[in-house]
């Protein structure tokens, strides 16, 4: 008699020793520590940045926040935590380019929905509302913009058609990639600042 197929593994080993199913994740087996880890080593553009280091999606987080702050010098600490934590999912499945997730379609989005439910529960956040959305979207398409004529390659004619043109880029901004560690450390610093978690 044949021996039933063992369904696939559909979860991930953090370092702290959660393990978190991407098919149900449960907000219990997410920690901060595991996102600040993660995003520090994901890198933006697929990697196809200059300098020493990876442009990280950990450094793209605290710069979008911190946009975000430009655009809304009143932002309170959970819009802002939630800035913060926009692309927290990618620290399980990966930066994929907007060209690559138009070819899959909709599966990464119903993977990336459900992680960020359980990123919202872990951390107390509400739903974030349209106001709030598009806000994260205008700060992170600002970023992206700076990303992408700085350190991407993109002509700032060719940036502005796909962002935009950006606002809310703080005076004098010029991005350097940070090395991973210092990546993570002001990603988790940024996050203790706004939930007054002194780690």
């Amino acid at each position: 008699m044949a021996r039933s197929a063992k369904p696939p593994r559909a979860w991930q080993r953090m370092l702290s020793g959660r393990r978190l199913d991407l098919l149900d994740p449960s907000p219990l087996d997410i920690e901060i520590e595991d996102i600040a880890h993660g995003l520090a080593r994901v890198p933006r553009w697929n990697g196809q940045t200059e300098g020493a280091h990876i442009f990280s999606v950990a450094q793209h987080s605290v710069l979008v926040e911190q946009i975000a702050r430009t655009l809304e010098p009143d932002l309170n600490r959970e819009v802002a935590l939630a800035v913060l934590l926009h692309d927290a999912a990618e620290y399980v499945i990966g930066d994929m380019i907007s060209p690559f997730k138009a070819i899959i379609g909709d599966s990464y989005k119903e993977v990336e929905k459900r992680l960020m439910a359980a990123v919202h529960l872990r951390f107390g956040l509400a739903k974030p509302t349209a106001a709030i959305t598009k806000l994260i979207k205008q700060a992170d398409s600002a970023c992206a913009y700076m990303e992408a004529t700085q350190l991407a390659g993109f002509k700032h004619e060719e940036a502005r058609s796909f962002f935009g043109r950006p606002q809310g880029i703080p005076a004098g901004l010029e991005l350097k990639p940070w090395p991973a560690d210092e990546a993570k450390a002001r990603f988790l610093q940024r996050f203790r600042d706004l939930t007054n978690d002194a780690g």
